[in-house]
């Protein structure tokens, strides 16, 4: 079973930094793109950071210039480099990625797996 772990959240001041961390695991195949959504308090969920199995990265708008995405490959782990936090980034931090399963005698198409959520709380 394929599953998405995330880790790495906490407590920070304004202007701090913190460092999360997206590790896949289970029957994998393959990974396409990986990336960062968040949702505050009584808000949607929005689109943060996203990096594709090249490399090729987005981000949006709020938080271009602060925060960097990368991965992993061979540790199938994604990560997200969180500088000069505002109060605004408090939220809860979901991992997303496309994989492809491993089947025994089969090959399947890629599946959208989303993680627990990890808390990031920024105090002002």
């Amino acid at each position: 079973q394929v599953q998405l772990v995330e880790s790495g959240g906490g407590l920070v001041q304004a202007g701090g930094s913190l460092r999360l961390s997206c590790a896949a695991s289970g029957r994998i195949s393959s990974i396409n793109a990986m990336g960062w959504y968040r949702q505050a308090p009584a808000k949607q969920r929005e689109f943060v950071a996203s990096i594709t199995s090249a490399g090729t990265i987005y981000y949006a708008d709020s938080v271009k210039g602060r925060f960097n995405i990368s991965r992993d490959n061979a540790k199938n782990t994604m990560y997200l480099q969180m500088n000069s936090l505002k109060a605004e980034d408090t939220a809860v931090y979901y991992c997303n990625a496309q994989i492809r399963p491993l089947v025994p005698g089969t090959v399947v198409g890629f599946k959208d797996y989303w993680g627990q959520g990890t808390q990031a709380t920024v105090s002002s």
